[in-house]
């Protein structure tokens, strides 16, 4: 276990360098973009967002997780795989741009014919580099993944602001989601050259298939779930409206990517080595439960009360409307950035079926969720609270499975974890309560800086009430010490 704490670490340190500072570029091109474009215009981009995401998600075939989950997948098997993700790339750009006349008359939007002929090169690329970052997660060589994405990231960002400042308005979205992929791929293959022929056998397919295929089962329904919202608001309400939805949406996930996903790419590869060890999981994951609680949840008390000054400060006040929808989203935080974690779980200890089974259970709640808030109260507002009762729900569901029926652990023992967690949220939740209801008015800034410290405070008090400054010595040695 110590190996692995400081393998776990060390990822984590790279990866997370790798990702805040992708956080720093796309906060700065969002806050370009937010002042140039309309809300119309973001809701035309998030609609070919949704498609391209589905386009990548029938590439996938769950190939990524299979790949670092087969440890005796010989090298020339892995070059057949790649292969044939080329092929699978090359008919679904094609079919992408063909489709886009299509998207578009659904829509009524005829700009999204150019961006999606634009953005079927994404479908290509995505495909290709399936395979080469599932190589690089798989040999655990997390320091080179994260300067490859902080490269990419500084120099394609460049290149998407100098095309917003241009005037290129919305298609600077596209210029930098492009240059993004294919500057992946020339890094990717120089590191890892794979493709020495262009025919592959079946058979090196059919090794990772019993595996693949419910792990792509769980990516298409979670795809639906996940997006649902998106494709209903453009189409039954508006793109204008869905410009201030997908805008909180959006803001509201980058605490949950930008946590969840630095660790994600490093539990699968570390724990499947302990796939057969389903005890030793979940002692390790207890601990990575606990730690992203104590984060989480103090921060789900803390969103809703800055909601309106993180809109201005990022977006501009133009964006005022989207504030109710993220500060209704912003209370599902903490649970999210523990369930996001749990994927990588089920993938490490073989559970790809009850990862599918949960992914249908919860495609049923975000579903039921969505529908309430597009066809029942016909508001944006009401999709948030229809998905807020979704998170809870799936949260229950995932963790029972998990535990119960993959791990074959305690469930009980599991859910201790969160009691120190639900004191520093409702800490946080009391101070700032507290604070709104002096009815104290300042300029956006400094009411964000104010309170801001009044949730500091309220962690800083409950962390000497439960004992649990040690949790923070542990964090910032075992960070100085991977620095090493």
């Amino acid at each position: 276990m110590t190996s692995l704490k400081k393998q776990f670490i060390s990822g984590v340190v790279y990866t997370a360098a790798a990702k805040y500072a992708g956080l720093i570029i796309q906060l700065v091109i969002t806050g370009v973009l937010s002042r140039l474009l309309t809300p119309d215009d973001f809701g035309i981009v998030a609609i070919a967002t949704v498609f391209i995401t589905f386009f990548n998600l029938l590439s996938d075939f769950g190939i990524g997780p299979a790949i670092i989950q087969t440890k005796d997948l010989e090298e020339e098997e892995i070059r057949d795989i790649f292969t044939f993700s080329i092929y699978v790339g090359l008919g679904l750009g094609v079919f992408f741009f063909i489709a886009g006349t299509w998207i578009a008359d659904i829509y009524n939007k005829p700009v999204l014919v150019t961006i999606c002929r634009l953005l079927s090169i994404n479908v290509f690329f995505a495909s290709i580099n399936i395979v080469p970052n599932a190589m690089l997660l798989r040999e655990k060589k997390f320091k080179f993944i994260a300067l490859r994405t902080l490269f990419i990231q500084v120099v394609c960002g460049v290149i998407g602001i100098a095309a917003a400042l241009s005037g290129m308005n919305l298609y600077s979205l596209i210029i930098y989601s492009i240059s993004s992929a294919i500057a992946l791929f020339a890094v990717n293959y120089y590191q890892n050259p794979l493709f020495r022929h262009i025919t592959f056998k079946s058979s090196s397919l059919k090794k990772i298939y019993h595996y693949s295929i419910y792990q792509f089962f769980f990516n298409f329904i979670n795809y639906f779930s996940r997006n649902l919202d998106t494709l209903f608001i453009g189409r039954f309400l508006s793109t204008a409206v869905l410009g201030y939805y997908d805008k909180a949406y959006r803001l509201m996930l980058l605490p949950v990517e930008n946590l969840t996903h630095v660790l994600s790419p490093v539990i699968h590869p570390l724990f499947s080595d302990f796939q057969h060890d389903k005890k030793k999981i979940e002692e390790g994951y207890g601990k990575i439960v606990f730690f992203l609680a104590m984060l989480g949840f103090p921060a789900s008390a803390y969103l809703p009360f800055v909601s309106r000054e993180l809109i201005y400060i990022i977006f501009g006040n133009q964006w005022e409307n989207a504030v109710p929808v993220f500060q209704i989203l912003s209370w599902s935080v903490g649970i999210q950035i523990v369930l996001s974690s749990s994927g990588s779980i089920f993938q490490a200890a073989n559970g790809t079926k009850m990862l599918f089974l949960s992914g249908f259970l919860s495609a049923i709640a975000m579903v039921g969720g969505i529908c309430y808030g597009v066809f029942v109260t016909k508001t944006s507002e009401g999709v948030a609270y229809g998905l807020i009762v979704a998170f809870v729900l799936n949260f229950i569901q995932a963790y029972l499975l998990l535990i119960r029926f993959v791990l074959h652990g305690s469930l009980s023992r599991f859910l201790r974890a969160f009691i120190k967690p639900l004191l520093l949220f409702f800490l946080v939740l009391i101070f700032e309560y507290v604070f709104y209801r002096m009815a104290f008015s300042a300029p956006v800034f400094l009411s964000f800086i104010l309170k801001t410290f009044i949730a500091g405070c309220a962690v800083v008090t409950g962390i000497i009430i439960t004992g649990d400054y040690k949790l923070v010595i542990a964090i910032v040695k075992g960070f100085l010490q991977s620095r090493k």
